[in-house]
């Protein structure tokens, strides 16, 4: 049997965190339980907008045991490394967005979610110059909409 190797593991076979421990990886990050358990919620499920607090009640149903302030550090350290972007919708409000494509979001005042607006949607126009010694590194509009209005 001198010279086969494994074969290589089919998607179905590949390890449970293989793609959260790729994910973090190229982002810099070191792979620690926490952190993988919250990338693969995060990042295997598509486009999401999260709190932490709602995160934090997706690991409890997982019966994932974190901490609610390490899952705020997680969110911090994910959006840092790039992984996620932070849309602050009020004071002491954040949502974490999976989605780093340039874009903008409805903010529906009475639930306090969020939700994209299809890009090219809004149009910006005669922006101010950034200060001296600055450059211009994005635009984020929240529009505000209430539901049944």
């Amino acid at each position: 049997m001198t010279g086969m190797t494994e074969p290589t593991p089919k998607p179905s076979q590949e390890r449970p965190y293989a793609r959260a421990h790729e994910r973090l990886k190229a982002a810099g990050l070191r792979s620690t339980r926490q952190r993988l358990a919250l990338a693969r919620l995060l990042l295997e499920k598509g486009d999401r907008h999260v709190t932490a607090e709602g995160l934090h009640a997706e690991t409890k149903a997982a019966g994932i045991r974190i901490s609610l302030a390490t899952v705020y550090n997680t969110l911090h350290q994910f959006t840092d490394a790039g992984l996620l972007r932070e849309v602050v919708v009020g004071t002491g409000r954040s949502w974490f967005d999976t989605n780093l494509d340039d874009h903008h979001h409805f903010l529906f005042e009475e639930s306090g979610r969020i939700e994209d607006i299809p890009p090219g949607r809004i149009a910006l126009s005669d922006l101010p110059a950034p200060p001296d010694g600055t450059s211009l590194a994005g635009v984020d509009v929240v529009v505000r909409v209430r539901e049944g209005s």
